[in-house]
C-alpha cells in the first residue's frame, strides 16, 4: 500500500503562484457582492456619521461606486417606505443596518430585521417600508447601477424571479 499523500505527490498548489487567482478590486458575481455588503454593515465607521434622518422624504446617500455597481445608504423614520417598484435592468443586495423594515411583494410580507439581507433580479417588484416606532437604516448594492425605478399598482404582476435570502455569518 502507498502511503504517499496527494500533497507529498503533487506538492502544495498554494505555493505555485502561477495556479493563484489574483484577488479581485471590485466584486463581479452575486456572492461578491453580498460580501461587500456585509463588509460595508460591519464597518461602521465608515457609514454611521453620515446617516441622516428626514421627516419628509427617505434619506439617502451614494457611499460608494465600482466598475458598473453602486452602494447606497438610506435612512427610513417610521412610516416612511419606497411604494411599489422594480430596479429596471439592475440585480440588487439589500441589507439592513438598523431597525427593521417590512418588505411586501405579490408573494406576501416579509419583516427584515438588522442584519438581514435581501438579493433580488432584474425586475423584481417589492415594496420596502418601516411599519416599526424606531428609525431603520439600510444598505443597497445595485449591479449594474441603478439608472430606473419604475413604480407599479398594487395589482402589477411580479416580473423578475423571487429574491435570495443571504446567509448571515
Amino acid at each position: 500500500m502507498n502511503s504517499d499523500s496527494d500533497l507529498q505527490i503533487a506538492g502544495d498548489i498554494l505555493e505555485v503562484p502561477h495556479l493563484l487567482q489574483p484577488p479581485r478590486e471590485h466584486p463581479s458575481t452575486v456572492a461578491e457582492f453580498v460580501g461587500l455588503a456585509r463588509s460595508v454593515a460591519a464597518d461602521r465607521a465608515q457609514w454611521e456619521h453620515l446617516v441622516e434622518y428626514d421627516a419628509t422624504t427617505r434619506w439617502y446617500h451614494r457611499l460608494s461606486t465600482g466598475p458598473g455597481y453602486e452602494v447606497w445608504l438610506l435612512s427610513w423614520v417610521p412610516g416612511q417606505g419606497s411604494g411599489l417598484h422594480d430596479h429596471g435592468r439592475s440585480s440588487g443586495v439589500l441589507t439592513v443596518l438598523d431597525g427593521t423594515l417590512t418588505e411586501r411583494t405579490e408573494r406576501g410580507t416579509r419583516a427584515l430585521g438588522a442584519g438581514a439581507q435581501r438579493v433580488f433580479a432584474p425586475g423584481y417588484v417589492h415594496e420596502v417600508v418601516n411599519d416599526t416606532l424606531e428609525p431603520a437604516i439600510s444598505l443597497h448594492v445595485y449591479f449594474p447601477g441603478l439608472t430606473e425605478m419604475p413604480m407599479h399598482t398594487a395589482c402589477a404582476r411580479r416580473t423578475g424571479s423571487e429574491p435570495v435570502d443571504a446567509l448571515t455569518a
